[in-house]
């Protein structure tokens, strides 16, 4: 268990760089009744890397716990987005989308382990 949060750290950090890397990619998924796509990819991205930090150190895990839950919780509509637009246009991908859903709910447990 103790290294397992150094592997979420990682993903999550590597995560939140990529939304600065690629953020056209993200911006792409995100549902239309969100305002400023570009501005919440970034603020997405930055709350991610914050997340993987936290988590590495004792004195913040719990904090970087809940707030990776309720970052994890916050996206789950762009994710859902992205497996509708995958789908509407036959994207051969659409079933890895699909998968992403309950990985997510995956990681939302896991993140839940270091809530101590």
């Amino acid at each position: 268990m103790f290294y397992s949060k150094f592997v979420l750290a990682f993903f999550l950090i590597a995560a939140g760089i990529s939304h600065f890397v690629r953020p056209y990619f993200f911006m792409k998924i995100m549902p239309d009744y969100i305002p400023f796509h570009l501005k919440m990819v970034y603020l997405s991205g930055l709350v991610e890397i914050l997340c993987g930090i936290l988590l590495l150190f004792p004195e913040t895990q719990k904090l970087g716990a809940y707030l990776c839950i309720a970052l994890l919780i916050a996206v789950f509509p762009a994710n859902i987005e992205m497996a509708r637009k995958f789908y509407l246009i036959h994207h051969k991908y659409f079933w890895l989308t699909v998968l992403r859903l309950p990985l997510q709910l995956v990681l939302i447990w896991w993140a839940y382990q270091f809530r101590k």
